[in-house]
């Protein structure tokens, strides 16, 4: 309790709050902006943070996270443009209604929906988060090992169209990992004779190359396409009627999308897709969906953002990212020197508690944001691309050169935009190298300290049953996605 009460004291410094609201209102202009995604801009952000202090950095970077979650159902409800991808499944059913000249309801509906699944996710996060890490303080380096090799193996399911696409890209990322000194052996791995990389390739360049460098290589291809002005009329507030509607598919999505954001890997494009796909199951008639129904609006918003604060559960607890953002702000933790993990909720309950409140006023905040700005926030897709995209190129280089002051680390993010652009012409995505990187140290890590444990002997993990636990998800999470694949295929293949 009294951790708590610090917390809340610290947000009665105007200088904390700010923070908050600012960087809510950053997360809903750039969810608001096709292309730009709240996984972009956390990444961007991160270097411009190490002058902060940790509270308020990682305060700042959760509350882009949830108003960017929200921020991308406005175009996509207004021109079928989904700023973020988990706002795809809102476009379904968002944009048809606008067209029909409902876009302030529709609107008015996706903010509350989206609080909802806000608010409850935060609840999730603080009962679940503490319990989870009480279960960790059982964990050593074998059930840490077992743990990150079953969060990587969820990476088949995170982003993509192929699982065997997602593999690999989480196999590239574990490589990148590998860049650097062994520190068990001090052999030096992949330097090529370079002495500024035997410390390892940094995450924060490569994540900003793969994210805002490869988006900006594609924007370049669009420099002739046309912006359209958005006619919009007041956002309305949801009547009691639509409320009670809605209200069914609102708490089934919000079981969903909490229960999708726990999954290491996971994330809120998922929580979306299965939240719209539960809504249409459940619905007496079904032949409105696709052509303006409200219920298509609220499932995939309160699941994708009751997925935020999940997601955020196993990232603290644990120290496994529960979605690509949350990798970066696992990722910023690390760079303020603050070790996720079960110590963290006894080291520094009071940051715990300010990531908390911090999510909790960014989604009122954001509703806020969204009833009254959400006409000026559409017209952001009005920005020439010539002006924007390399604005955001110039804070890329800027974000990568400030973590290390090295030319270095401009090199690789201009070496993980290109990279990361020939990936998705041909179908991968960037989020399961990020988390291959992310993880991949860890996994290397915990298994030459388990080895050292069990005196090199492979048998030693056999003998402890969270392991058995973890591998033997892992040989289930990768092995369904794959046989659904094949099983797909063979339909989809003409017969001979």
């Amino acid at each position: 309790m009294e951790a708590f009460l610090t917390a809340l004291s610290g947000f009665s410094d105007p200088y904390l709050l700010g923070v908050v609201v600012l960087g809510t209102l950053g997360g809903v202009l750039v969810g608001a902006m096709p292309g730009l995604s709240s996984t972009m801009a956390t990444a961007l952000l991160l270097p411009f943070t190490l002058t902060m202090e940790p509270v308020a950095a990682i305060a700042l970077l959760s509350a882009l996270y949830c108003a960017g979650t929200f921020g991308g159902s406005i175009t996509a409800i207004l021109v079928n443009a989904p700023g973020a991808p988990p706002a795809a499944a809102t476009a379904f059913d968002g944009y048809p209604l606008a067209q029909k000249g409902f876009a302030g309801k529709a609107l008015g509906l996706a903010a509350v929906s989206s609080v909802i699944g806000g608010i409850f996710s935060v609840i999730v996060l603080i009962v679940a988060a503490p319990l989870l890490s009480r279960v960790a303080y059982n964990f050593g380096p074998p059930e840490y090992f077992a743990l990150a090799v079953f969060g990587l193996s969820m990476l088949a399911t995170i982003s993509g169209e192929s699982a065997l696409k997602n593999l690999i890209g989480g196999a590239i990322g574990v490589l990148i990992a590998t860049v650097g000194m062994d520190f068990t052996t001090g052999v030096e791995r992949f330097t090529f004779g370079n002495w500024a990389l035997s410390e390892g390739i940094h995450f924060i360049p490569v994540m900003i190359g793969l994210f805002a460098g490869a988006e900006f290589i594609k924007q370049s291809g669009k420099l002739d396409q046309k912006r359209f002005r958005v006619p919009l009329d007041a956002v309305m507030l949801p009547t009691y009627q639509d409320i009670k509607t809605c209200l069914s598919t609102i708490a089934r999505s919000c079981g969903i999308g909490s229960f999708i954001g726990l999954l290491p890997a996971e994330g809120g494009t998922v929580a979306a897709m299965m939240g719209y796909n539960e809504a249409k199951r459940f619905a007496k008639d079904k032949s409105q969906f696709g052509k303006g129904d409200l219920r298509g609006i609220a499932g995939p918003e309160a699941a994708n953002n009751a997925a935020t604060g999940a997601a955020m559960v196993p990232t603290l607890a644990l120290g496994i990212p529960g979605s690509a953002t949350t990798a970066i702000i696992l990722g910023a933790l690390l760079v303020h020197g603050l070790r996720p993990g079960p110590h963290l909720f006894t080291e520094q309950p009071t940051l715990l508690y300010s990531i908390f409140l911090a999510m909790l006023i960014a989604n009122f905040a954001f509703a806020a944001f969204g009833f009254i700005g959400a006409k000026v926030f559409a017209r952001i897709t009005l920005i020439p691309i010539e002006y924007l995209w390399p604005a955001v190129f110039i804070l890329a280089c800027v974000g990568s050169y400030a973590l290390e002051q090295a030319m270095l680390d401009i090199w690789v993010m201009i070496i993980a935009g290109v990279l990361g652009f020939i990936m998705q012409r041909f179908g991968f995505s960037a989020a399961p190298i990020i988390m291959g990187l992310i993880l991949g140290k860890l996994v290397e890590g915990t298994l030459k300290q388990s080895l050292i444990i069990f005196d090199h002997s492979w048998f030693g993990f056999l003998e402890r049953p969270i392991v058995l636990i973890f591998l033997s998800l892992t040989l289930l999470s990768m092995s369904l996605p794959l046989i659904s694949e094949m099983r797909a295929r063979r339909r989809s293949a003409p017969e001979s």
